[in-house]
């Protein structure tokens, strides 16, 4: 049998440009894409539960509803695609400790729309089909949500490769998703049928709480760690030390979204229970939201003065303050106190006024071409690339597992040659060079 070899560099260029001349600006649009729609539904959901009401206000919460179901349609149909006509580039953002985190806002995307579609879709499609929709959505981003909390964490383990010091806030992306669903989930208790049903779905929402809570602060310590020890975050990611806001926020709507579905639900003593926890619980953590908001404004406003430049990191400012809206609002439902309902108003405002910008920026950048671009390339990784490509041609039928040396003198077309006594194994081609007062066996070169 003839011995199988490595594919030809040429061959893998062929390929490569193949894959990016099929819809080659979709080949980077990655799933932190999904924060727009994130960010667009919130404004909608945390609009309506202000105790403001007005024609007006209430048609521009349907309005910005619309849009988010829409950019999440378009944003489904462009990753399946992606993932269909680029499988190698979507595999490899899974492998990137950078972007597998993102994975978590395709789930949050889902429930968000799916909390609009419940919260003002009925004035557009009626309450059975609203409620309807919104359980799709609450089912489908609570699967990928759980999925997405205990897969990024094991690639993170025994897949990716993380430097010491290197701890991000994208890090919670995928932490937070079940924490939405907590949240969410008590919209749908009424719907269901009383008795178990019922109850288990109210039970089954403080489950989740409770795994994404633990799990968040598993992870906020290494972040403050990393921020305490190492310095400030890049300038680019910056923005991202408002995604700390997202469990805090989410989580005290989470506790006041079950005490009001809980009376009817479950006995009367654990409704009166869980309606002390939504205000031991939340109130404590409104405060520390508030503290790492003033943290991360100043951190942000010093990126600003040092250079910082839109991103799509800047969606981290829309959907985490969002949910210190809700949360506010939850809390103002439940103690009467005029103070939260102000705070919800004034953290609203900010909302809007950050997803203007960001949606004005995202439109602006994709209209001039800018963001979809694959990212700048390391120095030396081409070269590197190149010599380890025809290393594997000139070594084609090596057994695998062992090491076959290659003449020093072997010139390529480009210009370059390869460095001397250089080794490769069939398993994985790799290049590298050995001191000079250790010579290796020199094999003749391939005809």
């Amino acid at each position: 049998m003839p011995p199988l070899t490595q594919p030809s560099a040429r061959t893998g260029r062929r390929l490569s440009a193949r894959s990016s001349d099929t819809s080659p600006a979709l080949r980077h649009l990655g799933p932190n894409w999904y924060a727009a729609v994130m960010g667009t539904a919130i404004v909608a959901n945390a609009g309506a539960t202000l105790p403001l009401h007005s024609p007006g206000l209430r048609g521009a919460y349907v309005a910005v509803w619309a849009l988010s179901a829409v950019l999440l349609a378009a944003l489904l149909t462009a990753r399946t695609v992606h993932w269909l006509r680029h499988t190698d580039q979507a595999r490899r953002h899974l492998l990137d400790p950078a972007v597998a985190p993102f994975y978590g806002c395709l789930a949050m995307a889902l429930l968000a729309v799916g909390g609009g579609t419940l919260a003002v879709g009925p004035d557009v499609l009626g309450e059975r089909a609203a409620v309807a929709a919104d359980a799709v959505l609450w089912c489908a981003g609570t699967a990928v949500g759980l999925a997405a909390a205990a897969a990024v964490p094991y690639l993170m383990v025994a897949r990716h490769r993380i430097e010491a010091g290197t701890a991000s806030p994208v890090w919670i992306l995928p932490l937070v998703a079940p924490m939405v669903s907590a949240a969410l989930g008590p919209g749908l208790v009424p719907h269901l049928p009383a008795g178990q049903w019922q109850e288990a779905m109210l039970l089954a929402c403080y489950a989740m709480f409770g795994m994404s809570l633990l799990a968040t602060l598993l992870v906020l310590p290494l972040v403050l760690t990393r921020l305490i020890h190492h310095g400030p975050l890049p300038l680019a990611l910056s923005p991202t030390l408002f995604l700390v806001l997202g469990p805090l926020g989410q989580s005290t709507t989470a506790v006041n979204n079950l005490a009001d579905a809980a009376p009817g639900a479950v006995g009367a003593g654990y409704a009166q229970a869980m309606s002390g926890f939504a205000l031991l619980y939340g109130v404590p953590v409104t405060g520390f939201a508030l503290l790492w908001l003033a943290l991360a404004t100043a951190l942000v406003v010093r990126a600003f003065r040092a250079g910082m430049t839109f991103s799509m990191t800047w969606w981290a400012f829309t959907f985490p303050v969002g949910t210190c809206v809700t949360g506010a609002a939850g809390l103002a439902r439940h103690t009467g106190l005029a103070a939260f309902t102000w705070l919800a108003v004034g953290l609203f405002a900010v909302l809007v006024a950050a997803w203007l910008t960001a949606g004005a920026r995202t439109a602006l950048g994709l209209a001039r071409g800018q963001l979809l671009v694959p990212p700048p390339e390391k120095p030396g990784a081409a070269a590197l690339a190149g010599t380890t490509a025809i290393a594997a041609r000139l070594v084609p039928s090596a057994p695998a597992g062992t090491v076959a040396p290659v003449d020093s003198t072997a010139s390529v077309s480009s210009g370059t040659s390869m460095a001397p006594e250089t080794s490769v194994t069939s398993e994985a081609p790799a290049a590298s060079s050995t001191p000079a007062a250790t010579a290796a066996p020199v094999a003749s070169r391939p005809r």
